[in-house]
């Protein structure tokens, strides 16, 4: 297990934590689960981070609090405090030596899909890097960049961005299409000479511009995008030298029946041999993980998994399914009263202590709703006896 020991960091008062192939941080907001996972990025890629932020001209004067500032957003210098200590696997990280010195650049090693990915599109297309204000978060004005250099270079003349024959399996295809599309088409349109995207049905010449389309449209338009670079149209399975993907609150916007599509883009990215990293506010994503649990601990065919996704049973589907339950899941909780982490990948609903039973929360409001009926028809039951 790869290992990152965080003290007193922000609202972090003692995080270990210890990454599988998928790792899952729950908890409530503003609890150090976005900082934990940027200062992930920054441990892995600290000289392609210093590189990136040097080119486009921001400039830090080996300051720690300015390079606070730059790289996780304006006002974040005070997550640094008196006896603040990193450790990645289990050798210190000097934050300061860090913003005092330049580390020679590597190829970038982790892709970082923000919380904040709706901000990428302005007026229906990608912002770059320059577009932001020099308090926005690194993550987000990298995202974006990404984005803009994906469709303005990958896509080139092409117009059709959704759905591509070359761009995801047909099966995961055809249930975006069902589930976020609407059997509309992402297309390139132009606008007084100005690029956008727009949503528009196949073959006809109406488009709907990006102030139009639906709230769960606006935000996983940037998460599609994000999920093309990871994964290009040729016979290699990842992009460049990445290694590692960030993916903040993948359910934001979107309906249970497209959280469930998404999550299976998620496991193409297993299945491809990324390793992903999920933060997360919705039960389902931890449904999700239990049943996968469950199904190995019982020794379940492969492809029992895809009817937990409402996926076909094809070939492909049934390989991704294969390697699925090869893979390692950690699941950490986030403690806001403390400020520290727990490990409750087991998932196990009978768990006493926070955040295991209730996994992480999760699952506390339909726990309670659940007893309340439950006495609620004793009671009526016990009344009907009399």
């Amino acid at each position: 297990m790869t290992t990152l020991k965080i003290h007193n960091l922000g609202q972090i008062k003692e995080a270990n934590l210890s990454f599988g192939d998928l790792t899952v941080f729950v908890g409530p907001q503003a609890t150090g689960k976005s900082i934990a996972l940027q200062l992930l990025k920054l441990i892995v890629d600290t000289g392609q981070v210093q590189e990136e932020m040097a080119r486009y001209g921001l400039d830090w004067g080996h300051s720690l609090p300015e390079f606070l500032d730059i790289y996780f957003g304006e006002g974040m210098r005070s997550i640094w405090q008196k006896g603040t200590m990193i450790e990645w696997e289990g050798k210190p990280v000097d934050l300061p030596q860090i913003a005092n010195r330049k580390r020679p650049n590597k190829d970038e090693t982790l892709f970082f899909i923000p919380a904040q990915r709706v901000l990428a599109l302005r007026d229906g297309w990608p912002r770059p890097f320059t577009d932001y204000t020099p308090g926005d978060p690194f993550a987000v004005r990298e995202f974006s960049e990404k984005l803009r250099v994906l469709v303005e270079q990958e896509f080139g003349s092409s117009s059709d961005l959704f759905p591509q024959e070359r761009r995801l399996k047909r099966e995961l295809r055809d249930l975006l299409q069902l589930h976020v599309f609407s059997n509309f088409h992402l297309r390139v349109d132009k606008f007084r000479s100005q690029k956008r995207l727009v949503l528009g049905p196949k073959g006809m010449k109406e488009a709907l511009p990006y102030m139009v389309w639906s709230a769960g449209q606006r935000e996983f338009v940037p998460l599609l995008l994000g999920f093309y670079w990871l994964m290009p149209p040729t016979k290699v399975a990842t992009r460049d030298h990445i290694k590692w993907v960030v993916l903040e609150e993948l359910e934001m916007g979107l309906h249970p029946r497209a959280i469930t599509v998404v999550l299976l883009l998620v496991l193409e990215l297993l299945h491809r041999g990324y390793r992903v990293c999920l933060s997360t506010h919705s039960p389902q994503v931890l449904d999700a993980v239990w049943a996968l649990n469950h199904l190995k601990s019982n020794g379940a065919d492969a492809h029992v998994i895809l009817d937990i996704f409402n996926a076909e049973k094809t070939a492909a589907m049934r390989k991704l399914a294969g390697t699925i339950m090869e893979k390692t899941v950690r699941v950490f909780y986030f403690n806001r009263e403390n400020g520290r982490t727990k490990d409750i990948s087991e998932l196990d609903p009978t768990e006493e202590e926070e955040g295991g039973s209730g996994w992480g929360g999760l699952s506390e409001f339909s726990g309670r709703a659940n007893r309340a009926v439950a006495r609620a028809a004793a009671n009526a039951e016990s009344e009907r006896r009399k």
